[in-house]
């Protein structure tokens, strides 16, 4: 099974060229995509045109490589659960604009279904776009507003996060389940390519969203999070979002939140998402009583790492100690991890990952997709050659023979999968093959 590969007319309206099959990219070059890695778009997955760019295909008759000159080329959005195996392939034109700050996954068509190079990572239903029922959303989010009217963090979260930029977390929080969102800081110290929340003047990419403005108070934190850990099935509250800057930073707030919230519920998971800058912030809050963080990366090699973060006062040594610190207070510690077909699964990125995992007695990787242009990537960390390649689903694979108990997902896992019973958080849930626990 090889999908036809894609193309737009640039009016939106999307085509197959059956004179050519869809291939992949991995760093700079296209390769054959094995047939395994293909899989049917799932739900909540979106296809997209790439202005100025003309894809790359395997000619169905001689069996070599060329462009598709009939459109330009198509990528596909994954959605959460599922990690991206491969890019789309295609030539960029020298005047093409930089791409907005999506993941840009190889997509094809067959058997009148759309195809993509994926494989799901993870059970947890908490993000299915099946799950979201906007009349309740709606209810959800005037009924907290209505609860909580002097609560900016509220506000922020129901008329910012959840209404406008539709953000699946914030949405959860107004269906008063699962994971809450808890963005705590305005400011960051570090300066990311890729920021979502931020993107100086003189780029050509804008953020897709706008940033916190303000500081808020451990009250306004605890007024909202004490019911929803009480009251929410598999409960988390997280900060650290997409729409802040670094929560570390903050990180006294944060601590007598937490000291106040465990004053009122024991239950539930009280995570921080950050860059892991600060290991004495990271104690603090370990001592204070935080259950888990995550820690963003794009790579396990600091020589990666930094051009990308461009980080202020920090080292990626650093990132290493913060989750270190936490495993020594028992909290549970993973890595988000910006997944980028041609650099994760190079032979040197697969080493230096084999020994973080060593060095940090890491309880889980977030294989999550890298929302980025992918050449703009490139050319910003400075990267002509990454070097000899394994393919994303053969790293995976190694990584989980030689580490069988770490465990792989998309989302952070509320206190009951912390603690082993995943017979129980999931019940509800199908079984799924792969890497899944």
């Amino acid at each position: 099974m090889t999908p036809y590969l894609l193309y737009s007319d640039g009016n939106g309206n999307i085509f197959e060229d059956d004179t050519l099959y869809a291939i992949g990219r991995s760093g700079w070059d296209a390769y054959e995509v094995p047939e395994d890695s293909w899989i049917p778009l799932p739900d909540g997955g979106n296809l997209y045109e790439l202005p100025g760019r003309k894809g790359i295909g395997i000619d169905v008759a001689t069996g070599e490589m060329r462009l598709c000159e009939k459109g330009w080329a198509v990528a596909a959005f994954i959605p959460p659960a599922h990690t991206n195996l491969f890019l789309a392939a295609y030539e960029t034109d020298a005047d093409a604009p930089t791409l907005p700050l999506f993941c840009y996954t190889a997509a094809g068509w067959y058997n009148n279904q759309f195809y993509v190079t994926a494989v799901r990572i993870e059970r947890d239903i908490r993000q299915e776009c099946a799950g979201y029922d906007d009349e309740l959303i709606a209810g959800g989010a005037q009924q907290l507003l209505k609860a909580y009217p002097h609560n900016r963090l509220v506000q922020h979260l129901m008329d910012n996060c959840c209404n406008t930029y539709n953000c699946p977390a914030a949405r959860n929080f107004a269906l008063g389940r699962w994971e809450c969102p808890v963005p705590s800081s305005p400011a960051c110290n570090a300066n990311c390519v890729g920021c979502v929340s931020f993107q100086p003047e003189e780029e050509t990419i804008t953020s897709p969203q706008d940033r916190l403005t303000f500081k808020p108070s451990a009250e306004e934190i605890v007024e909202f999070t004490v019911p929803h850990l009480e009251t929410a099935p598999y409960p988390i509250i997280s900060f650290g979002q997409g729409c802040e800057g670094e929560p570390l930073l903050m990180w006294e707030t944060i601590r007598d939140a937490i000291i106040e919230i465990r004053k009122h519920t024991a239950k539930g998971s009280i995570n921080i998402n950050t860059n892991g800058s600060r290991p004495d912030a990271v104690e603090a809050l370990c001592k204070a009583g935080l259950n888990s963080i995550r820690v963003s990366t794009n790579s396990a090699r600091p020589e990666i790492y930094t051009p990308y973060y461009r980080p202020n006062n920090y080292t990626f040594g650093d990132i290493v100690e913060s989750l270190k610190v936490a495993r020594r207070y028992d909290a549970w510690t993973s890595i988000n991890y910006f997944v980028f077909p041609g650099m994760t699964d190079s032979e040197a990125e697969y080493e230096a990952l084999r020994q973080l995992i060593k060095d940090t007695d890491l309880c889980m990787i977030q294989w999550r997709n890298f929302n980025i242009d992918p050449d703009w990537y490139l050319g910003k960390i400075n990267v002509a050659d990454a070097g000899e390649c394994m393919g994303i689903k053969q790293m995976m694979e190694l990584i989980h023979e030689e580490f069988p108990k770490l465990k792989f997902g998309y989302f952070n896992p509320p206190i009951e999968r912390i603690k082993g019973d995943y017979n129980q958080a999931f019940a509800h849930q199908p079984q799924l093959g792969g890497f899944l626990a």
